[in-house]
């Protein structure tokens, strides 16, 4: 009686090894997951170490605005909230145009501080949104990758997408947009329906199903969350991997998902009426069809299931079809077919090209080069593909979404630079798994390579876990001591015979490990260079934080022999708006400008970066690229006052507007007919110098930059961006009077010059005209002074 006793007493000491071991795991992990939060949000701090807590970029000035009325006036002002300073002389309505959950999220965290009189700007909060969601969308990260491939991938891949360049980009101090949160959102949504597909809670099924709401609040692409999922479980019921969990997992997200949706008053009946959300409600119907068929199947005799089957099937299609019909004659009459240009342009990329100048314009619509995708993601991009192979090693439900997830992304990303974002947690996710399966490999491998280490582990390990596992079932007949004598015999013949089974099949096992382990040279060789890309990875992450993603768009740097040189020429042409300028002064810009404008110089503009209504930016572009007198009247018409430019032809900055003016052209000729492209061009080539066209070099964008800087050197007007002389170097102003040029010639403001009483001066010479006709002169007659 000794040898149990000997074993019973070694199971207490198993567990306690390894509840201490699971203790201990669980709380290194919670300061590794500690450490990568902080890491995410100091290495987006460069942009306000070096520069200053300033809002960076365009778009975060506007959604600055809307948080400071959030902030002053509070939450029904703002839903109701018609902005007049924009779109004259039309105006906006904020609370039914934007994606409320960034400014609620920064207001609700600027309202918390003051309420615990810790008494922050909203500026301040602003600048430092992104970097606190960066950290949460890395926790958020480790769940997902945690329940796709356990702990380690999880912490990878979490500190992965800490340092990730792509999401530093859009997630630095100052870049106060939609992006900030959303990321965040996105993760944690596809967490929420990952968890519910592996546990079938209801509970994370409602948690989902708000996380979704939260993502529909914060960011338009939202559409991308209620196709993916629909795709995944298309996949899922196609590949025969149909079950209970997959439904709660699917269904309460469409139906409170939508309905949630729907209360976001940007979206509206948009969340059931376009057809980004169709595949949501097709698959809705078809799961439901399946889920009736696996419940008659266990109801049913083999013979009634076959008529039951061609029953439902037979319904379901019919159904299907039905809802199919009713979805075209929607969407018949829209030309688009129900989807929105940004949607087209992404299944199409030539078609915003063709149909909307005004989305191809913008320079993160265009498609990524091959260059940034080593930028953006860097090493990711060869890690991407071994962490697929480890997703089918074996498939799951959770993996198949994330080899879904990265493919479609990936295509997304090839259509539009600004989806790399999108790219970003999925190339972090598989990598992560990816190198959290090769660390496994290396160092089992040299685990069994090193002396003294062999197969008895593992063989004791196995024992120890079938002593284990042999502990609960002797508690269980301690518990019944009514079993016959027989029965006790047979059961101890049984327990020897699998015992005699399950200790070659462990030794068996390790042997097996010992056999597929690498050898020991080459799996320290190749630790070693995992270690060393690595280092790179966080070499480049830091580079790109620190250079090439901290500076503010409105603060420009250049860095020359002589030191570093700083242009804020924005700000200055800005500040001499909001001082020498009355408050109801309409200024015209390019659109680019428009929520600087209103944010910092707070004056009313023509168009801004909203880019709703396409005629009004067409007119805006159409002016600029007509004659000086032309260009009058159109602004006169809308009350403009101002005319902003920008123009880096002195200091070589290369995005003005000489350099953005042919989609003025295009914009603007789109809407007017009279403007046509190849009158700008000569030879099909864009030229300013002087092979420049009559019609290029008269626009009102051409002299309006171009105005008085042939004095600038000598009278040579050589432009530094473009790198030429300009053509045109001496000329006046007829219309416009220049009043203000900031210091280094990036803004120039200019002043409508007020209509002159034309039909009074008509009067004047027709009534001279006609005296002088009528009556012949009197040479002795004298002139009346009064007169």
């Amino acid at each position: 009686m000794a040898a149990p006793e000997t074993s019973s007493s070694a199971v207490p000491s198993l567990y306690t090894n390894n509840t201490l071991r699971n203790a201990f795991g669980g709380v290194l992990s919670f300061f590794i997951l500690l450490l990568i939060g902080v890491l995410a949000f100091s290495i987006r701090l460069f942009s306000v170490i070096k520069y200053e807590s300033v809002i960076h970029e365009f778009d975060p000035y506007f959604n600055y605005r809307v948080t400071q009325f959030l902030a002053k006036n509070g939450i029904y002002e703002f839903w109701n909230w018609f902005d007049d300073r924009t779109w004259y002389p039309l105006g906006r309505v904020i609370g039914g145009t934007v994606f409320p959950g960034l400014t609620l999220t920064a207001g609700t965290i600027w309202w918390l501080l003051n309420s615990l009189n810790i008494p922050l700007s909203v500026e301040t909060v602003c600048v430092f949104t992104a970097p606190i969601f960066s950290a949460f969308a890395s926790w958020a990260t480790y769940l997902l990758t945690k329940e796709v491939k356990g702990v380690g991938a999880g912490l990878t891949a979490a500190a992965l997408l800490a340092m990730v360049p792509s999401y530093i980009s859009r997630s630095v101090a100052g870049s106060y947009d939609n992006e900030a949160v959303a990321i965040f959102a996105l993760i944690f949504t596809f967490y929420l329906y990952i968890k519910t597909l592996n546990t079938g809670s209801l509970f994370y099924a409602t948690l989902n199903s708000i996380a979704y709401f939260y993502m529909v609040c914060s960011w338009g692409g939202y559409t991308f969350i209620i196709n993916l999922i629909p795709m995944h479980v298309l996949l899922c019921i196609v590949t025969g991997r149909y079950s209970s969990r997959l439904y709660i997992a699917y269904a309460p997200l469409v139906v409170l998902g939508t309905l949630l949706a729907a209360l976001v008053p940007v979206v509206g009946f948009n969340a059931v009426m376009t057809s980004e959300h169709f595949a949501s409600f097709l698959v809705f119907i078809i799961i439901h069809v399946v889920a009736f068929v696996y419940y008659i199947k266990g109801i049913l005799s083999p013979r009634m299931f076959k008529v039951g089957v061609t029953l439902v099937v037979s319904v379901g299609l019919a159904v299907c079809c039905a809802v199919i019909a009713i979805l075209i004659a929607l969407v018949a009459s829209s030309p688009t077919k129900g989807w929105s240009g940004r949607s087209l342009s992404l299944l199409d990329p030539t078609y915003a090209s063709k149909y909307i100048p005004i989305i191809a314009s913008v320079s993160e619509h265009q498609p990524p080069t091959w260059p940034s995708y080593f930028m953006d993601i860097n090493v990711l991009a060869f890690l991407v593909p071994a962490g697929i192979i480890a997703c089918f090693l074996p498939l799951s439900d959770a993996s198949s979404f994330v080899v879904l997830y990265i493919a479609t992304s990936v295509y997304f990303s090839g259509v539009m630079v600004r989806l790399m974002l999108v790219l970003a947690p999925a190339a972090c996710i598989t990598s992560g798994i990816a190198l959290s399966q090769a660390f496994d490999v290396f160092t089992r491998s040299i685990k069994f390579q090193l002396p003294g280490v062999s197969s008895n582990a593992e063989v004791d390990a196995g024992e120890a876990s079938s002593a284990t596992a042999e502990a609960p079932n002797n508690a269980v007949k301690a518990e019944k001591p009514e079993e016959t004598s027989k029965d006790r015999t047979s059961r101890k013949s049984k327990k020897k015979e699998r015992e005699q089974v399950e200790k070659p099949s462990v030794k068996a096992k390790a042997e097996k490990k010992r056999l597929l382990a690498l050898p020991l040279e080459a799996s320290v060789i190749s630790l070693l260079l995992l270690i060393l890309l690595g280092a790179f990875y966080v070499v480049h992450c830091v580079w790109a934080a620190a250079e090439a993603y901290s500076a503010p768009s409105i603060v420009l740097t250049s860095h020359s022999h002589d030191g570093l040189h700083v242009f804020d020429d924005f700000r200055e042409a800005y500040a001499w708006l909001r001082h020498n300028t009355d408050v109801d002064d309409k200024v015209a810009s390019w659109w680019d400008y428009g929520y600087q404008t209103t944010a910092m110089a707070n004056r009313t503009v023509i168009v801004d970066n909203n880019t709703w209504n396409n005629t009004h930016i067409a007119t805006v572009g159409t002016a600029m690229s007509s004659p000086e007198k032309a260009a009058w009247e159109i602004y006169y018409s809308l009350d403009v006052k101002y005319v902003l430019v920008v123009f880096g032809g002195l200091v070589g900055y290369p995005s003005d507007d000489i350099n953005k003016f042919l989609w003025m052209v295009r914009i603007g000729g789109g809407v007017f007919p009279h403007i046509k492209e190849p009158d700008y061009l000569r030879d099909g080539q864009y030229r300013i110098d002087s092979q420049a066209t009559p019609t290029m070099l008269n626009c009102l964008m051409y002299k309006l930059s171009y105005y008085r800087f042939a004095d600038t050197d000598g009278g040579k007007g050589f432009d530094r961006v473009r790198r030429t002389e300009i053509g045109k170097k001496f000329f006046r102003l007829t219309h416009f009077e220049e009043v203000f040029t900031t210091h280094h010639w990036m803004v120039r403001i200019y002043k409508l010059k007020p209509p002159k009483n034309r039909i009074r001066g008509k009067t004047k010479k027709s009534k001279a005209k006609t005296s002088s006709a009528s009556s012949p002169k009197r040479s002795g007659a004298k002139k009346n002074p009064w007169h």
